[in-house]
């Protein structure tokens, strides 16, 4: 079917030879030398796009605009200008034009308009499926091979970035071949951990990546040392590809002076991995040095109550005598309340802030029906954390902060995972109810689908009990008990979980900001 053009210009005659050449280029144009005219054939025929002479008499270009925009406002509009004026490009820009050309226009301007406001998505979505495909080849090139950490870091973000690519594409067949990578990805990954992570936590080197216990001495500190002012911002449960979608909002008033990521530590939860973020230490080595701060599972208490006391003991471990504030978010008049007195915390050197909307979005998505609905797949689960985001109190702290020039540090505590294949676990009454990991004595498993540590001492992970050991989950792998299996199957089946191995869940984001 041919694009129809609407070409509106009071000296239409003197554009002849650029109409001809349209038409030969296949394209149907009709011709109007006024605004009154224009609007009377958008009113009986439909365009695709509308050439519109800035300078008319009778109704102006810009008056046309505003009643095509009022009365069809889904059609591109260029307008076309002898003016050169900043004024009435300003104004004409932001009355919601799709270009803006200068007089005298030649043919090729007006090809190029036309396919950038028209075939400029099919024109991406075949460069983007071309490129994928040659980088899909590279990817399972690199799968089939002996990977280190680096390299794997360099995998995961080249995923997400197609992830986010493709997202944008209408191309249904290659977002299935992405998926189906992914899923392979995370096979291989997970054997990867089985056959490193132990060596990683028992034989620390410069070789090995940065852990959760070791972040704020080896990423945190550096730049704590270089910056007079620092506001460490820890968003639960914050994955990679989450990072990416909010890193434009944030990119307004903030350089990116460092985009990466680091390993969660075994479990990928809270009660494990930010303790050990705050602590400096592994979760046995916490439980050891402050029994009192530790809560153990099944205890039903809050696990994580005693951060800041936690930092506190770090820094003396470190030798820094450095004053700093911790604030934690957990609702949204939390929220405000910060935002409001932000001016009363700033004079010190750190301020460290725990914000939990994006773990509670990823609890309630597996509780609330409405909210199942809303996040019902990954690319939907990231639009409502950037629509959070773009809404929260966060964001005014964040501008705020860059007014006052303060660098800022985002990283998260662990990420979560879209789980799919259930795996049946048999336990006592005692064993922990989490969906990706568990601990507890004589539990009973298909060795093949989780990751054990028969002995947590080398995991240093607390021993709850002499028999006990830890299982966790590998890919897309849930956990569930045998008693009422169907049910909590269909139940869990495609909710977000967190606690075991994956990319998503171990691999997450440290990023470094500059106020511009």
């Amino acid at each position: 079917m041919s694009v129809k053009i609407l070409w509106v210009d009071d000296e239409i005659e003197l554009l002849k030879p650029h109409i001809i050449f349209l038409e030969q280029k296949g394209y149907y144009v009709t011709t109007s030398n006024s605004g009154d005219e224009a609007l009377e054939l958008i009113n009986d025929q439909i365009f695709d796009i509308i050439f519109l002479d800035e300078n008319m008499p009778g109704l102006t270009g810009l008056e046309t605009l505003t009643e095509i925009n009022a009365r069809h406002p889904g059609i591109p509009v260029v307008m076309i200008t002898k003016s050169e004026e900043e004024a009435l490009m300003n104004e004409a820009i932001g009355s919601n034009i799709s270009d803006y050309l200068i007089k005298p226009v030649n043919p090729n301007q007006i090809l190029l308009s036309i396919k950038k406001n028209l075939e400029n998505r099919k024109l991406i979505d075949e460069k983007t499926s071309m490129t994928y495909q040659q980088e899909f080849r590279d990817i399972s090139m690199a799968l089939s091979s002996k990977l280190s950490y680096y390299e794997w870091k360099t995998i995961y973000k080249k995923l997400v970035y197609w992830d986010l690519k493709l997202q944008k594409a209408d191309d249904p067949g290659l977002k299935e071949i992405l998926k189906t990578q992914k899923i392979e990805a995370n096979r291989v990954f997970s054997r990867f951990i089985k056959d490193n992570y132990l060596d990683w936590i028992n034989k620390r080197s410069e070789e090995n990546p940065i852990l959760s216990d070791s972040l704020f001495k080896d990423a945190v500190l550096p730049i704590l040392n270089k910056e007079k002012k620092v506001f460490l911002i820890l968003i639960d449960n914050l994955r990679y590809d989450h990072w990416k979608i909010l890193q434009p909002l944030i990119q307004e008033d903030y350089h990116v002076e460092l985009d990466d990521v680091y390993c969660s530590i075994l479990p990928t939860a809270t009660q494990y991995s930010r303790n050990a973020f705050f602590a400096g230490l592994m979760p046995s080595e916490i439980k050891k040095r402050h029994p009192k701060y530790w809560i153990d599972e099944g205890s039903g208490e809050y696990r994580n109550m005693n951060e800041a006391e936690l930092m506190q003991d770090q820094l003396d471990r470190l030798g820094l005598k450095v004053k700093f504030h911790y604030h934690k978010i957990l609702n949204l008049a939390a929220g405000k309340r910060l935002a409001e007195s932000i001016s009363n915390y700033i004079s010190a050197p750190l301020n460290v802030l725990v914000y939990n909307f994006v773990d509670m979005l990823s609890h309630a998505r597996t509780e609330m029906e409405v909210i199942k609905e809303l996040a019902g797949d990954e690319p939907a689960y990231r639009s409502l954390t950037r629509s959070w985001f773009l809404h929260s109190p966060l964001r005014e702290i964040i501008k705020y902060l860059a007014e006052k020039k303060i660098s800022v540090i985002i990283t998260t505590d662990h990420g979560t995972i879209q789980v799919s294949h259930p795996t049946k676990v048999v336990g006592d009454k005692n064993t922990n109810t989490n969906l990706r990991y568990k601990t507890g004595r004589n539990l009973q498993y298909n060795p093949s689908e989780v990751f054990e540590v028969k002995k947590p001492n080398e995991a240093l992970l607390p021993i709850t009990n002499v028999s006990a050991n830890y299982i966790f989950a590998k890919e897309n792998r849930f956990l569930v008990y045998p008693n009422n299996y169907n049910y909590y199957v269909n139940y869990y089946r495609n909710t977000f979980q967190h606690g075991g191995i994956s990319l998503e869940e171990m691999l997450i984001p440290f990023v470094y900001l500059k106020a511009k």
